[in-house]
């Protein structure tokens, strides 16, 4: 039998919640994490299955070790970064209650905040002075066949852009929503 394995998932940057339950889930069926990699590549070795707590935060802090020593102080063991998401591990046995690294709903819409201005804001410029102006140009102004691939390529982003600010907007709200309600 195998001893590693890697699977690809999906998760979006509003999804951290879902993303820590799954390698939750990994470690308790025999499966340890080891890192993701490009392309969202999940890898894991066999390990003896435990119940452990993955948890993820987002904070492209300017002094990472005094950041990552925080969490090594509390018990947390520092995996790695990927796209701004800190991941760490800790295990159950070894937590007092619902530890979690957010201990407050504050830090955790915080966290939020620190993801938008991270990840989706840097966005916004590319689809508002690139994407968009093209897209708002009359259809006569296209002659040749590479300005329709052009237009082809500029509608693709458009679409794609437009998924990424309506989805990620609706998931953030609902998790901001969410949060405020506790």
């Amino acid at each position: 039998m195998k001893d590693t394995k890697t699977e690809w998932k999906f998760f979006s940057i509003a999804d951290w919640e879902k993303e820590e339950q799954y390698l939750r889930r990994q470690h308790q069926n025999g499966w340890k994490f080891t890192g993701v990699s490009f392309l969202m590549a999940y890898h894991f070795v066999r390990c003896e299955p435990e119940d452990v707590v993955y948890q993820l935060d987002y904070n492209p802090a300017a002094n990472k070790q005094e950041y990552l020593q925080i969490f090594r102080d509390c018990g947390w063991e520092y995996l790695q970064d990927y796209v701004g998401y800190s991941y760490f591990r800790k295990p159950a046995s070894a937590m007092q209650g619902e530890e979690a690294i957010f201990s407050d709903d504050a830090s955790r819409l915080d966290m939020l905040r620190r993801i938008i201005k991270g990840r989706l804001l840097p966005l916004l410029p590319i689809f508002l002075l690139l994407v968009l102006p093209n897209l708002l140009r009359p259809l006569s102004a296209y002659s040749t066949p590479v300005e329709y691939a052009l237009l082809a390529m500029f509608l693709f982003l458009g679409v794609v852009y437009t998924f990424i600010f309506v989805y990620f907007g609706w998931q953030f709200t609902k998790l901001y929503n969410r949060l405020q309600r506790k």
